[in-house]
């Protein structure tokens, strides 16, 4: 597994809040140590030139091979953060979602591949545990939003 780190420059990125029956889909998070961190939704980077709507569904293409709808209005915060000693600076658009993919939402695990080529690990987490702190959200300041 390859160790992540933040780049040395603000990134924008797009997130995608899928909520089913009380719960947010989310992948996990990593320390350098192998332990699980945290939990953030699916997205990523937008791309020099994509749209925060293209770069999201392309995001969801490309790591659950599914198409999706995004609902309600868009919501933006700056996430300032430390990941493992290493500074992160990003600009986070936020928008719910809908899977195009139902089977998705009776899966407790979804297993896929990152850019990178690493496999990441997809679970359905309690939105309340998650509002509450019981389980560490990022990115930064996402709580008050879902």
């Amino acid at each position: 597994m390859k160790k992540w780190r933040p780049v040395k420059s603000i990134q924008t990125k797009v997130i995608g809040l899928c909520i089913n029956k009380g719960r947010l889909l989310a992948m996990e998070v990593y320390g350098d140590s192998g332990e699980v961190k945290g939990v953030r939704p699916l997205g990523g980077v937008i791309e020099f030139g994509e749209t925060r709507e293209t770069a999201l569904g392309r995001e969801y293409l490309e790591e659950l091979g599914t198409t999706i709808k995004m609902i309600g209005g868009w919501r933006t915060f700056e996430n300032l953060f430390i990941h493992e000693g290493v500074r992160g600076h990003e600009y986070v658009f936020a928008i719910g979602v809908q899977l195009a993919d139902r089977s998705l939402y009776s899966r407790e695990v979804i297993v896929f591949s990152e850019d990178s080529g690493d496999a990441s690990t997809a679970r359905w987490f309690e939105v309340d545990a998650l509002r509450e702190g019981k389980i560490e959200l990022y990115p930064t300041g996402l709580r008050s939003v879902i």
